[in-house]
């Protein structure tokens, strides 16, 4: 790095304060995201969540000015490409017939969460900018195969691809306010179909005599943080086989982050049956575990989606967004939107090819985007 400009390696969050660390991350100019606060990926690594043995070893970057803290970014060396959910087998595949090793890579993201959000976390674009391309110098410093920027905000990923970064586009299902000011809103702006369907989704809850609990801030207690743990296990096993997150994760976010904490619970007969797990962001509600001890027919969608939509609605959020995947999604009122990553491999041969891949993947993508946004369940004009 030139000039009065530096960029260290940081191995855990705590050589940051958190004042330091959430100034960058979430100044008022911006809404506030809880996956780059400071509790949120300080808790990821004291609870041995994120370590080396999972595959998620600690190097954040702090970019000093004169000896002062001016920007800073979440980044983990990664042994694997797991809990990202942007998938680059592809790449490593290749690098790997190549004759390369395409692990430990340098990846910038909020670990095991696919939400969009910033990354380089900085007041002014020069600094974002300069970050960008000290993860690439530290890639190269280290001897990893690239740098990648997961769930980059749009601005951001104009600054990387001016960096020499691969834009990569996707696509996830995210609910937007469109002024419906509260659930019946939402429903009258439906086709006469869907608001059948979804009102016929949503009744079979009562009859199975379902109540559903919203349990956020001092509400939350460890009978509620045991209820979904088990849920989480139980999900995690069978999707991904380890789940990341330990049970002291759910503890430090409890009494960290409380009021970001949104616990949406179906119980039945006086006992919880299924769960899903929400953060809560200055104008988003995201979406993040799920997990249940009984099946029963749509409480997926009531708790994940439908209730997430009625808590955003009620509570001034514009935004819900999901998670990953789900075409489903549509049905019940979340939109395709694109979702980007940046990625910049440090031989210059493979990132032309990484740039043509992604480039034609591109069309491919934003033509499915077009397409999907055809068959919303919303009347037409709506």
């Amino acid at each position: 790095m030139t000039g009065d400009a530096t960029i260290e390696t940081l191995s855990e969050l705590k050589s940051v304060t958190r004042a330091e660390w959430d100034a960058l991350a979430n100044p008022p100019y911006r809404p506030y995201n809880p996956f780059v606060s400071w509790d949120f990926l300080e808790a990821m690594e004291s609870s041995g969540s994120a370590r080396p043995e999972t595959g998620w070893q600690p190097a954040h970057l702090a970019l000093r000015k004169d000896g002062m803290l001016a920007g800073v970014m979440p980044g983990y060396l990664k042994g694997h490409s797991q809990g990202e959910y942007i998938f680059d087998h592809a790449f490593a595949d290749a690098y790997a017939r190549a004759g390369g090793r395409y692990y430990p890579k340098y990846l910038s993201a909020a670990p095991f969460t696919p939400a969009t959000g910033p990354r380089l976390l900085a007041h002014t674009e020069e600094d974002r900018a300069l970050l960008a391309g000290g993860a690439v110098g530290a890639a190269a410093k280290m001897g990893l195969s690239g740098a990648h920027l997961n769930f980059l905000t749009e601005d951001e990923a104009e600054i990387a691809v001016a960096q020499g970064y691969a834009l990569r586009i996707g696509e996830q299902y995210h609910f937007e306010d469109k002024g419906f000011g509260d659930w019946q809103g939402f429903l009258d702006a439906l086709t006469s179909r869907r608001r059948k369907d979804l009102r016929k989704e949503r009744q079979s809850i009562l009859d199975d005599g379902i109540e559903v609990e919203w349990i956020t801030g001092r509400e939350i207690d460890e009978r509620h943080l045991d209820a979904f743990w088990w849920f989480y296990q139980d999900t995690g096993a069978r999707k991904w086989g380890s789940p990341y997150l330990t049970r002291t994760a759910f503890t430090l976010l409890a009494e960290r982050m409380a009021d970001r904490l949104l616990f949406i619970f179906a119980r039945k007969n006086n006992e919880y049956i299924a769960g899903a797990m929400n953060m809560i962001g200055g104008d988003t509600l995201f979406g993040r575990y799920w997990g249940c001890s009984e099946y029963v027919p749509f409480l997926h969608f009531e708790l994940c989606y439908y209730q997430a939509i009625d808590y955003a609605l009620a509570n001034g959020l514009r935004r819900v967004e999901a998670g990953a995947q789900g075409e489903h999604k549509i049905a019940r009122g979340y939109e395709p939107v694109p979702i980007r990553s940046a990625h910049r491999m440090i031989d210059e041969g493979f990132q032309d090819a990484v740039r043509d891949y992604l480039a034609r993947e591109k069309e491919h993508i934003e033509h499915d985007i077009d397409l999907l946004k055809g068959h919303t369940p919303f009347k037409k004009g709506g």
